[in-house]
């Protein structure tokens, strides 16, 4: 169901705007026609609750912007279209930040003044952590899909818990230590090597959390290197790679790296295993030949082959609406809807002011408190802000995106 997933993607940009399904999820309904920079279509009268959507929808990010977005709004529309929250309307305000940190807080600040009550987004690390911050003085409820790095719901420079900051994705450590692990236990690797990229904070934060658990496992780090962001030769690290012959090779970093970096690979003659994160997602659409990355493992917070009524149905109700199938962004943003949209339920029930302080605080309880199925799995949270459920393991196989394990 997936290959092919971010061409399709492209074509939907290119032509039209263009990564119950659990027990609180409405059913199936087209969504609205709600376009990127505008209001929802649906919520244009006054008994309406506003909530913002951040996300990428143009420059290099779009791919995981426009999936996550589009899995959004799916969410608020079918709320919509099955009555709303007590009668009232979610009206959502989708502004493109382009995937710059800068334009993230600009646009953070526009939804501000247009009296929003709750953010889904941001979709990348740094401009997710960038609103964070900025969102921090007005307690704004933010609840990303996609951004993974600890950093987002937790001060790096204090330790400190950003109270009002959430995800319904895993975060950077996690994805590190659980394909340290998996490398160990299932891949039966007794060598690894890194090759990280050392100017995304989402690369560095798995690529330390994965040295760490392998210290702890006994799974030899061999050999570890690095390369900048506006890199495209890499045969120099993989050469020096290959010469300590590793069983596994970790490779946090987005498709668009990964497509450079599997060639080079292949051609220098590295025959380690790749392993990587979520932001492999795409890889194959992006390579062009999935024969390169053939046998790789990555960890993944959603997977099309999961049998649940949950998932198969948002899936069909993805497809209906957008004539493209989901990815793993598109599913964990859906959730980062649901639970919001469950928070200001909570809210809505206090018979509370929508957009006060203390509609805000009620909206931060109750997702802190969140103990419920939706499509990507079984959510409470930690101390941390983030989320407590399994992980999924896909495998790259004959040229397909398939369903390993969940670990």
């Amino acid at each position: 169901m997936k290959k092919k997933l971010l061409s399709l993607m492209l074509t939907a940009a290119v032509c039209g705007g263009l990564l119950a399904g659990c027990s609180s999820t409405p059913s199936s309904s087209a969504p609205s026609g709600s376009q990127a920079g505008d209001s929802s279509s649906a919520a244009s009268g006054g008994n309406t609750i506003k909530v913002g959507i951040l996300a990428p929808l143009t420059g290099d990010a779009a791919q995981y912007g426009i999936a996550a977005s589009n899995g959004a709004k799916l969410y608020f529309d079918q709320l919509n279209a099955a009555g709303g929250i007590n009668g009232k309307t979610i009206e959502y305000i989708l502004l493109d930040e382009k995937g710059q940190a800068a334009d993230a807080v600009t646009a953070y600040n526009n939804l501000l003044e247009q009296g929003v009550t709750a953010i889904v987004g941001d979709v990348t690390t740094a401009p997710t952590v960038a609103v964070a911050v900025e969102s921090a003085s007005a307690n704004m409820p933010l609840i990303t899909g996609s951004a993974t790095a600890a950093s987002v719901t937790v001060d790096p420079d204090t330790n400190a818990v950003r109270p009002n900051v959430f995800r319904s994705c895993f975060i950077d450590p996690f994805q590190g230590e659980k394909m340290a692990s998996f490398s160990k236990e299932k891949l039966n690797a007794k060598t690894a090597a890194v090759l990280f990229n050392t100017n995304v904070d989402y690369s560095v934060g798995l690529k330390d959390a994965f040295i760490a658990k392998a210290g702890e496992i006994g799974l030899e780090i061999v050999a570890t290197e690095s390369y900048s962001n506006t890199d495209v030769d890499f045969k120099g690290q993989l050469t020096n790679i290959s010469a300590k012959n590793p069983d596994v090779l970790f490779c946090p970093d987005y498709y668009q790296k990964v497509a450079l970096i599997a060639p080079q690979a292949k051609e220098i003659g590295l025959n380690a295993t790749f392993v990587g994160g979520d932001g492999w997602d795409g890889a194959i659409e992006a390579i062009n030949d999935a024969s390169l990355i053939e046998g790789a493992y990555y960890c993944s917070g959603f997977s099309a082959d999961d049998s649940s009524e949950a998932v198969q149905k948002f899936l069909t109700d993805y497809n209906a609406a957008y004539n493209v199938a989901p990815n793993m962004f598109s599913a964990t943003t859906y959730d980062a809807a649901a639970i919001l949209a469950d928070a200001i339920k909570s809210a809505e029930s206090a018979g509370l002011a929508a957009g006060s302080d203390e509609y805000k605080a009620a909206i931060i309880s109750a997702i802190s408190a969140t103990n419920a199925d939706y499509v990507t799995g079984h959510f409470t949270y930690d101390q941390s802000n983030n989320p407590v459920k399994d992980a999924v393991i896909i495998k790259i196989a004959d040229g397909k995106y398939t369903f390993d394990c969940k670990f």
